[in-house]
């Protein structure tokens, strides 16, 4: 059996989709475009989860489940929304061996939905903000689908929020979009540019759409996730009216926001190797397995020694698991515990017992250092930080690395083929040089109004309103 990874320099695509298989995140469903998400990928999920919930609680919002049908004459209520969402949407027209009096649509996102929920439950500016979260599946029928990249169904959390003035909202959007930030860099330990979608690339019935950003080693960028200024014509078809402090009839402010299992994905691309995964320790199910190295004679001197170091490391938070798999060899265990992309691995033999120490193995640079007992778990605490550290310091030095400047789109033209990363220019905010990018398979990621490249645009050479960031995607 060959046991190789394709070739993560040359053979992107096909090294991502056998790391998905054998590391056993997740494998393809039945239905064409679904995936089953296998417990070791869940488990990278529940910790995102986790993070990301307590965000979402922490920053004044809750909980809440909705419908996984939808009427199909709510999306059209909105004539962008429907318009945008129109190629992806499953329709439900029959159930309980009848033909349904209205099709439903199998949940896109739940805009709608929740905004005539709400319009149920406004009556006052005291109801205001209602600050609202869902974790949930969704479905977007998807042509070219992807383990956790681009799948018909996929999971997520929304959150929806109703304020009182345009600020409010708009303040939200950007502390939601802050606290992605917090969650991919921190703990995914990837780099993200910040800023707002084009006109063109904007969610369909946003007024704004702010988005994080990530330049894969490929060179191709991900959305990471969006926040959006929801347009008030939702409110409007929802009749999500409200009495304002000065008897009036007015409509909220309307936000919505959200990030799923395609942080998995980014994750995978952005830290793997020949070897396999390298998972960030912060969101590592296993930060540390260990391997005992013994036979029938010493086994119950080795397990023992291995037990008490293991309450020891859960005691200090320490996430960990035991390879006492009497039938693999350590060599297999090693390429094993590397293709999983556990951070640290602790090699445990006879010798060690005697003399009251631990080897230690760290996934990223594979170095082996022998550490005593007293230190052990400082030691580690130690490595997992330094790890977390050095996986964003050399994503953002990568990054860094893919960057290049152009100041006309002969630039891109001649290049793009070549270049694996992204372009930096100007542009005049007309759509048609926005649309000429789309011959290359390159799009706007975001815009960029912070830097100034040139005073002229990149494609018809008429004054700048913004620079913006440019690359091919997923």
């Amino acid at each position: 059996m060959n046991t190789k990874l394709p070739d993560i320099n040359t053979e992107f695509s096909e090294w991502y989709n056998e790391v998905v298989r054998r590391a056993k995140l997740a494998d393809h469903a039945p239905v064409r475009g679904c995936m089953v998400v296998r417990p070791y990928g869940c488990a990278i999920w529940e910790n995102i989860q986790a993070i990301v919930d307590k965000k979402i609680k922490d920053t004044g919002h809750q909980n809440a489940l909705f419908p996984l049908f939808i009427p199909e004459s709510f999306l059209k209520r909105e004539a962008d929304h429907v318009a945008g969402f129109s190629p992806e949407l499953a329709v439900v027209t029959h159930a309980g061996g009848k033909e349904l009096e209205e099709p439903l649509v199998v949940r896109p996102t739940s805009e709608t939905i929740i905004h005539y929920m709400f319009a149920q439950w406004l009556v006052s500016w005291r109801d205001l903000p209602i600050k609202i979260n869902q974790w949930a599946n969704v479905v977007r029928w998807e042509m070219r689908p992807r383990a956790f990249l681009r799948t018909t169904e996929f999971w997520w959390q929304e959150g929806h929020t109703a304020h009182e003035t345009e600020q409010e909202a708009e303040e939200e959007t950007l502390c939601m979009l802050e606290q992605y930030r917090d969650l991919i860099e921190n703990y995914l330990a990837i780099p993200v540019f910040a800023g707002q979608k084009s006109e063109q690339e904007k969610f369909a019935g946003a007024l704004k759409t702010y988005t994080l950003e990530a330049i894969m080693p490929d060179g191709k960028a991900l959305q990471m996730c969006t926040s959006h200024r929801i347009s008030q014509t939702f409110a409007h078809a929802f009749d999500m009216s409200f009495q304002d402090r000065n008897g009036n009839v007015s409509f909220p402010h309307l936000t919505s926001w959200a990030v799923t299992t395609r942080a998995i994905g980014a994750m995978i691309m952005m830290h793997g190797d020949n070897k396999g995964l390298i998972i960030p320790p912060k969101i590592a199910p296993i930060q540390v397995i260990i391997i005992p190295i013994c036979n029938d004679k010493n086994r119950t001197e080795v397990m023992q020694y291995i037990h008490v170091i293991e309450q020891e490391l859960k005691t200090h938070n320490i996430r960990i698991a035991i390879d006492n798999d009497a039938q693999s060899t350590p060599g297999a265990k090693y390429h094993e515990a590397e293709l999983r992309g556990i951070p640290l691995r602790l090699e445990v033999g006879p010798r060690d017992v005697t003399s009251n120490v631990v080897t230690i193995v760290d996934r990223l640079s594979s170095a082996k250092e022998v550490v005593v007992r007293d230190s052990l778990v400082a030691t580690i605490e130690q490595k997992l930080a330094l790890i977390q550290k050095m996986l964003f310091e050399n994503a953002c030095a990568r990054r860094q690395q893919q960057e290049r400047i152009i100041t006309a789109l002969s630039d891109i033209a001649n290049s793009i083929e070549e270049h694996r990363g992204y372009f930096v220019t100007s542009w005049c905010g007309d759509v048609a040089c926005e649309t000429a990018l789309k011959e290359y398979k390159a799009s706007i990621r975001c815009l960029r109004p912070d830097s100034r490249i040139q005073d002229f645009c990149f494609c018809c050479k008429n004054p700048r309103v913004t620079d913006i960031i440019v690359a091919r995607s997923y």
